[in-house]
């Protein structure tokens, strides 16, 4: 499969690409970005084509990577997929439901496969874990704590435009909801949502099981205090999220296998755009309560 790569800020050079140069089943055959100078630079980096032209890359590839901001990867994602194109995405889908819908419907009508980056999904201890935990029944509740410190260290993310406007509940939202859906069912109503410190926000969800969930979400931790943990209670007890033991390059190479598979076999992965879609979905009516709540 030959991935061209879209984008070119931290993510696209701290994961995409060194994962792509690394896969061996996968050509990394270009890079394209809105910063040419930028796209030049990686792209020298690995010794791959820089492209000047997105729809020319889109001719010369199977499949692309997307590492873009949300307001511009639904768009992209559409001309690829029109262009045949299998889809590496990133999270979230987008920030607005009409546009994460507009993706699925090109996909769907290319019949091309697509796979959602959410880096929880594809790491070895976490994904064993939470197809264990969606074996059992009779969970009760979950507690998910997506603490980030992007804004209170000098963390490469703290100048993204996207994550200063949205915040943490679209930046590790998708996260947390991408451990606790397979495991606790859809969710059918945001039951709550309120605002904490800066851009920390509490959610309350139902989920289809019966069970409810409760998300503390922030890019605005104390550094001493970031990190991510989720505990199930329910009648099989007590059970906690894994620590992984890798980190993004490791489990980017695993989404890429994903999508060659579903590519392969036509077989809908999990973690799809209709998933992405899903997410998109929830994420938007805890910011409708949010809005609410604040006016």
């Amino acid at each position: 499969m030959r991935i061209g790569l879209l984008g070119t800020g931290p993510w696209a050079r701290k994961a995409h690409a060194p994962a792509l140069a690394a896969h061996t089943a996968a050509d990394f055959a270009g890079v394209w970005g809105r910063r040419p100078e930028a796209a030049a630079e990686l792209a020298g980096r690995y010794g791959v084509p820089v492209y000047e032209d997105v729809d020319a890359l889109l001719a010369d590839v199977d499949a692309v990577a997307l590492a873009l901001p949300p307001s511009a990867q639904p768009g992209l994602a559409v001309r690829a997929a029109e262009a045949g194109c299998h889809l590496l995405l990133d999270k979230p889908l987008a920030v607005d439901v009409a546009e994460a819908r507009t993706v699925v419907g090109a996909v769907e009508r290319a019949g091309v496969a697509s796979v959602v980056f959410l880096t929880t999904r594809f790491q070895k201890e976490p994904e064993a874990w939470i197809d264990e935990q969606a074996a059992e029944s009779g969970w009760f509740t979950a507690r998910a704590q997506w603490l980030g410190a992007v804004f209170t260290s000098d963390s490469p993310y703290a100048a993204s435009p996207w994550r200063r406007e949205k915040g943490a509940l679209w930046d590790v939202g998708p996260h947390a909801l991408s451990v606790l859906l397979p495991v606790l069912g859809d969710v059918r109503e945001v039951l709550s949502a309120v605002h904490g410190p800066s851009d920390t926000v509490h959610l309350v969800l139902d989920h289809a099981t019966g069970a409810s969930s409760t998300l503390t979400l922030s890019l605005t931790a104390p550094p001493a205090a970031a990190g991510a943990d989720v505990e199930l209670r329910g009648e099989a007890g007590v059970s906690h999220l894994p620590r992984s033991s890798e980190g993004a390059v490791p489990a980017l190479v695993r989404a890429v296998d994903a999508l060659r598979g579903a590519a392969r076999t036509g077989r809908p992965h999990p973690c799809d755009a209709a998933f992405g879609l899903r997410v998109t979905e929830i994420l938007s009516a805890a910011q409708a309560r949010l809005t609410a709540a604040a006016s």
